[in-house]
Parts: C-alpha cells; structure tokens; sequence
C-alpha cells in the first residue's frame, strides 16, 4: 500500500495479499474490504494462490477491483519492504503455524524453519491487527519473539453489510448452520443436539415439526470436504433425523440470505472459532444465535439477550432449542434485541461487540 503522506483525500494504491480466495469468515472480510476501499476510489488489486470462480463470493468474479491469482507465503512482506514508500498492515485471522499439523518429529523438523520464517516476517509489518481479542491471546502466546519486543497487535473486529438482511423475516421451525465443511467446524454437534431435541419427551407439536439445514462452503476438490460431509449424513441417519435434515453445499449469498431470513435460529457449533463472522450475520438478520461459550462467540453473544452461549454438548444445545420451540416468542425478542439510541440498523453490530 502506497504511503499517504498526510494527505486524507489522496487516492492509494491498494494490494490485498490473501491465501485460497474461497468462501469463509475471512473472505467475506477481504471482499467488503475491497469492495469498500474501491468505492472510495482507491486502486485495489487482491492476489490469490487459488482462486475458482465456481465457488466465491460474486464480488470476486464481478467486482471493482481486480483479482489476480500467483503462488504467495508471509515471506513477501520483507520483499516489498524493499520500496519504502509501502506500508504494510498484516492482519491476523489465526497463526497459521497453529493450522498446520506437527503430529509427528518428521512434521515437527520440516515446519520449524516455516514457523521462525513466519514469525520474523510478521514481525516486519508496520502495523498487525487481529479479529478478536481471543485471537490476540493466542497471537502473544505464539508469537513469543514478537511479544516480547513489546509489540501488541490491535482488535479490528470484522463486519457485515447490514442491509443485506433488509428483506422479510420470518421464524419458521427451521434450525440454520453456517459452516464450511470441515471437521473443526463440529458440525456434528448440531445434527446430534437436533436428534436430542426431538427425543425429548411429552414433548410439543413444534418438536416434530422442527427441520434442521447444514449450508456452508463445500469444495469437491478437498478430499476433507468430500469425507466429512458424506460423515454428517450417516450420522444423520444413524441418529434418525435424515429425513428432517437438509445439506446445502456452497450456496451463492442470496440463498444463504433467504435461509437465514427463514430459520428460527442459528447454530454456530466451532470450538474456539477465532471470531465467527456466522453470528455476526445471524444477528444482523435479526436471528439469536447458539453457540460454544468460547473463542470469538464470547466476544459478540450477549448470552440470554442475543443467544444463548452454551458448552458443546448435545444436551446444552438441545435445550437452547428447546427453549425457542417452548417460547415462539423469545426468537423474535432476542432477534430484534439492540442498543436503543439510533434506529440505524449498523448499530447492531455495536451492540453486540460491546457485550
């Protein structure tokens, strides 16, 4: 990014470095980010190592700013340091040595120069940011070298584009998850708390009429997308709920939209999710959200009032659903739960960040 020098109306030019440009929490925030910076008129480029128009957000194929897609690691950050007019601003979803695997000594020998390289150059940013404070614990316990040279990284929560959830809204008795397919995501938890629910006994009409939807990101080229979700649908069936249990995979942003402008509440089942932009979305959407009380979720919940913060079990997530069934009322109090000086719907998100 090109120096400002002072000059609040200059116009920059923008380059947003980012790995797989697919569909999750941190996309979402690379394409408002752009898409916003481009509607100020500044020149944004956005580089990719992958990038398939067949699954991304419509922005990135339709959008005001290019795309272009070349092999890329945190080691550019010294390289274009190399021209002092750049400023570099690294922006941390989670450290990326914590996502890769060090099961074993061989694992552990071949990331160790990857990890110092990663940190260094991390380091080398004029400014780090993280997307919660969750992560910024976790960045200080990680980062030990750079944390102990007296360097804190700042929150910058991610947002949403409110008025996408403008249009009708209803609570029909449908459970809503949001997820990649992915096996840290615990979508599994939300199909056995749905077939808890429905055992429960003496139990009201809306019990048996209750659905549950698992829509998220799906890439049929990633051999874990392709395994997990054939897992969801045998437990589904070996749980007796396949029949009430629908899978929708890589659904475009108006479908998503129209699922959770339809359901009654969102299930949010990651432990320790970073941040979550999922219950940002739900509650912009006027939705309550139920989530594990841990991680980005403890940060933007407010438990009883938006959702309810529950430990990741089949039980507590089967009472939070029961208690909206119970009470058809209580998803549309904590859905239209918000601060009340404003009445500018942007304010929501303020209210949910504040706890």
């Amino acid at each position: 990014m090109t120096k400002n020098d002072g000059n609040a109306n200059k116009k920059l030019k923008i380059a947003i470095i980012h790995p797989d440009l697919g569909i999750g929490g941190a996309e979402r925030l690379i394409v408002d980010a752009a898409v916003q910076l481009a509607s100020h008129g500044h020149s944004v480029h956005l580089f990719t190592s992958h990038h398939d128009k067949n699954r991304c957000f419509e922005e990135t194929v339709a959008g005001p700013f290019s795309v272009k897609v070349y092999d890329q690691v945190s080691v550019v950050i010294p390289l274009l340091k190399l021209k002092r007019s750049t400023k570099i601003l690294f922006y941390c979803h989670f450290p990326d040595l914590l996502l890769a695997q060090h099961t074993t000594t061989l694992r552990r020998i071949y990331r160790c120069p990857i990890d110092m390289i990663e940190e260094t150059t991390t380091g080398m940013a004029d400014l780090i940011l993280v997307n919660s404070k969750y992560t910024a614990s976790v960045f200080a316990t990680t980062f030990r070298r750079i944390h102990s040279r007296g360097i804190r990284p700042a929150v910058l929560y991610p947002a949403v584009n409110v008025e996408q959830f403008d249009g009708p809204c209803t609570y029909k008795l449908n459970f809503l998850s949001v997820n990649r397919f992915e096996r840290k995501k615990n979508l599994q938890l939300a199909i056995s708390a749905f077939a808890f629910l429905r055992s429960f006994g003496s139990a009201p009409p809306s019990y048996a009429e209750a659905t549950l939807t698992i829509a998220g990101g799906y890439d049929k080229r990633l051999k874990e997308n392709v395994e997990y979700l054939d897992e969801l649908k045998r437990l589904a069936e070996v749980e007796g709920v396949s029949e009430h249990v629908e899978f929708v995979t890589s659904c475009p942003t108006a479908e998503r939209n129209k699922l959770l402008s339809e359901c009654i509440a969102v299930l949010y089942t990651p432990k320790d999710e970073h941040f979550g932009i999922v219950p940002l979305e739900a509650m912009a959407g006027s939705k309550p959200v139920i989530a594990c009380n841990s991680g980005g979720p403890l940060e933007t919940i407010k438990h009883d009032v938006t959702g309810f913060l529950c430990e990741p079990t089949p039980f507590e997530f089967a009472q939070a659903m029961s208690k909206l069934l119970t009470d058809p009322e209580m998803a549309v109090r904590m859905g239209s739960s918000k601060i009340t000086t404003g009445s500018d719907r942007d304010l929501v998100l303020i209210h949910r960040y504040s706890g």
